[in-house]
């Protein structure tokens, strides 16, 4: 079996070959402004190659049911079309999509680092904070497609877990507050581990607020893994600090021993396509085995 995969984000489209249960060929292109012009990049990359099906990775929330996209992104002409009908009869293909966090957390689950566990969540950390539910290793995704909207559980000061925990959001205030400009993540926890006293207690508002977060979502699921994503989860001790201030949490609220393993993820940049390709998989109940279907 050989799969196109397609990773559609804002600015980008991310696009792959998957087979043998590894993906290559992999190529990026600027996201078109047109659904005509979509499928024509679309066509540039299939017509390549012998593919069996077609997997995508997209913004937004997608309803299998319907085989529409839900909600607004920034690529407005996917929402609210018959796309699964569509690209079907337009490459006489087999189509699977899926919301992007929840093929980030796909990937995580069957091949990453909760491929071990039963009941994970994965939280996505980025300029917001999304994430997927997973329960007896299937995605949960609620009544209204919402599972796993962790960045819009409150705050204590009335924000959101998007407007409060993310080092984006940190790294925004410093300048902010300094006028200093060109300051992402990465200059932010080099300035805290400089001596920057501002810098050190922007970063702790964050691990407090994404300590809180992440008791909220393992004392309401007691899951036996929260798996970190997004860029910042590569951060040395990023994983490590939160898990120690999660666990704080929990024992001052006497249930320590509900700990679950806090793990960094595996795949960050290709988690999206990989986890579009076992949705495909899903989907379609195809086994994988040795890499010979």
């Amino acid at each position: 079996m050989k799969l196109a995969v397609f990773d559609i984000g804002g600015t980008n489209i991310k696009c792959g070959s998957f087979h043998d249960n590894k993906i290559t060929s992999i190529e990026k292109f600027a996201t078109p402004k047109t659904f005509a012009g979509l499928k024509l990049q679309m066509h540039r990359f299939i017509d390549q190659h012998n593919f069996d099906g077609i997997a995508i990775s997209a913004p937004g929330a997608v309803d299998k049911s319907s085989g529409t996209i839900k909600g607004i992104s920034a690529v407005p002409y996917i929402h609210d079309r018959p796309i699964f009908k569509e690209l079907q009869e337009e490459f006489s293909l087999p189509v699977a999509i899926e919301n992007d966090a929840n093929c980030a957390g796909i990937c995580e689950v069957n091949i990453g680092a909760g491929k071990k566990f039963t009941n994970v969540a994965f939280i996505i950390i980025g300029t917001g904070i999304g994430g997927a539910i997973f329960i007896n290793k299937k995605l949960y995704k609620g009544n209204h497609l919402f599972g796993g909207e962790f960045g819009l559980m409150q705050t204590s000061d009335g924000g959101t877990l998007s407007t409060r925990a993310t080092i984006v959001k940190a790294a925004s205030e410093y300048e902010k507050q300094t006028h200093v400009d060109n300051i992402d993540g990465e200059k932010l926890f080099l300035l805290a581990d400089q001596g920057d006293k501002l810098a050190q207690d922007l970063i702790d508002k964050v691990y407090s607020f994404l300590a809180v977060g992440l008791y909220n979502i393992e004392v309401a699921f007691d899951f036996d893994a929260l798996i970190i994503g997004g860029g910042i989860s590569a951060h040395k001790g990023f994983s490590s600090e939160l898990s120690k201030r999660l666990y704080a949490e929990l024992v001052k609220n006497k249930v320590g021993e509900i700990m679950p393993e806090v793990k960094e993820c595996q795949y960050h940049n290709n988690a999206n396509l990989y986890g579009a390709a076992y949705n495909f998989i899903s989907d379609y109940a195809i086994e994988v085995g040795n890499g010979n279907n």
